[in-house]
């Protein structure tokens, strides 16, 4: 009995610090910011990217900055249209030519209004 009341005495004390740091512990998140985006788009400009690590960042909402998701959902749509799913697997480019140049000219404002918000 007194081996009994042992073990459920530690697995009572083992249970309540899981649940305890849980409850303490906060949800983790990813909060993406312009350089991140823009380090994004230079690897898909450069052709050094995979489809995976494309759709992990802009598959993701970007809820703190609305200006952001914009530039994201507009990312998002120049895939749509202009991506080439079938030949990223053959180390073609992510986008065809019109996508690469839309792309170019997204980066760049981006880059522009990173710029002007930091000053």
């Amino acid at each position: 009995m007194a081996l009994y009341l042992l073990v459920f005495g530690v697995c009572l004390l083992v249970i309540g610090a899981v649940v305890l740091i849980l409850m303490t512990v906060g949800t983790p998140r990813y909060r993406t910011e312009p350089n991140d985006l823009i380090d994004l788009f230079d690897k898909a400009l450069e052709s050094n990217i995979s489809e995976t690590e494309w759709n992990a960042i802009i598959g993701y909402p970007i809820r703190h900055d609305e200006y952001l998701d914009s530039v994201r959902r507009r990312a998002s749509h120049l895939m749509d249209t202009y991506g080439r799913h079938w030949q990223i697997a053959r180390s073609k480019p992510l986008l065809n030519q019109e996508g690469y140049a839309e792309l170019k000219a997204l980066r760049d404002h981006l880059a522009a209004h990173t710029a002007l918000r930091q000053r």
